[in-house]
């Protein structure tokens, strides 16, 4: 059974069943039980489950870290959370030489089961220490799972998943999926790591995609069929480790591939794929696989820098079509404001 809810409810709903399953888990983070709830991911834990178990913290990231690794070695399972991602940055030693390292420094006895919620994402300004999107940071780390939801329903699974999973997940939600709304599973649901999900069949060209930028293939899927164009849509869902199958698969069908990464171009994901795709596809291109991807400096702050720094469904149909041979600039897919996914959107920020 599914019902219609937006992913920060199905964060919340995966948060709540995963503390009713094993009182094992806990939850904490700075501003966990503040009136808006992380976004509304964390409200009613505290009241439900008691301080014991859903906590405040202090703001220090690498102290709070390193509680969370010593829980999880001693029997629990925590599950951390920061409002951006750029605040974690303070923890990275915690996360690269212990959380990853443990279980194969000590022959595989150690088991270390936390899952850390890093909140990434633009919109309304955040500018550039408030946007960063590093998974390609975390995912080059051995010891490492880095998952990125697009889907309110992947959310939720693949946040479950990440939980019972016994090695270090890092669990990257963009902050316009927080608002987006999709069918959701009740109950225990839970998705795959490390597998892609191939949410629109096509043959002309494979839009690889991961995170927000998932969101946006759709959209300059739908469009580009009426170009007469037809795109495969890939949502990766796990960057570490990669369905490398699903992908191939999808490439060696269309022979051509747009890769869309919601990081920087230099030393990307999507890099690493095209990368792939040449050494173990190559008899299957038509053509030079391409990407999409934020230019090598900061995130900007002002509107006026912000609009043309972000790719989105124009430019991606606009590439499209010259990878087909066809004109396209695809003018009718951009929006304003440019900042936000939509007129839908209700923050909060």
């Amino acid at each position: 059974m599914e019902r219609l809810t937006n992913g920060a409810k199905a964060i919340n709903e995966a948060l709540h069943q995963a503390m009713e399953i094993d009182d094992k888990v806990l939850t904490f983070g700075l501003g966990l039980p503040d009136p808006k709830g992380v976004f509304g991911t964390t409200l009613g834990l505290q009241e439900k489950f008691g301080k014991e178990r859903a906590f405040d913290m202090p703001a220090s990231e690498n102290g709070m870290t390193g509680i969370a690794i010593g829980a999880a070695l001693s029997g629990l399972r925590p599950v951390m959370v920061h409002q951006r991602l750029d605040f974690f940055l303070l923890a990275m030693d915690q996360l690269v030489n212990n959380a990853a390292k443990w279980h194969f420094m000590f022959g595989g006895k150690s088991k270390v089961p936390l899952t850390i919620r890093l909140i990434l994402g633009r919109g309304w300004g955040q500018g550039p220490t408030h946007s960063q999107n590093l998974q390609a940071w975390f995912a080059h780390v051995p010891g490492l799972k880095v998952v990125m939801p697009a889907m309110p329903g992947d959310a939720k699974g693949l946040l479950l998943e990440s939980i019972f999973d016994d090695n270090p997940v890092v669990y990257l939600e963009h902050r316009w999926l927080h608002m987006t709304e999709g069918n959701v599973p009740v109950g225990d649901y839970r998705v795959e790591i490390g597998k892609a999900a191939r949410l629109r069949e096509g043959k002309s060209v494979s839009l690889i995609a991961m995170s927000y930028m998932t969101i946006e293939a759709l959209h300059a899927a739908e469009y580009l069929e009426k170009q007469g164009i037809d795109c495969e849509v890939i949502d990766l869902r796990t960057v570490s480790p990669l369905d490398w199958e699903t992908v191939f698969a999808s490439v060696r069908k269309t022979g051509r591939a747009l890769c869309l990464d919601t990081g920087w171009a230099n030393c990307s994901v999507s890099g690493e794929i095209i990368a792939r795709l040449s050494m173990d596809c190559w008899g299957a291109l038509k053509q030079a696989p391409r990407r999409l991807a934020l230019p090598d400096f900061p995130s900007p702050t002002s509107p006026a820098l912000s609009r043309d720094y972000y790719p989105g469904a124009a430019d991606i149909a606009r590439v499209v079509g010259e990878m087909m041979g066809k004109e396209i600039n695809g003018a009718e897919l951009r929006r304003e404001p440019h900042d936000v996914p939509g007129t839908w959107f209700k923050g909060p920020f």
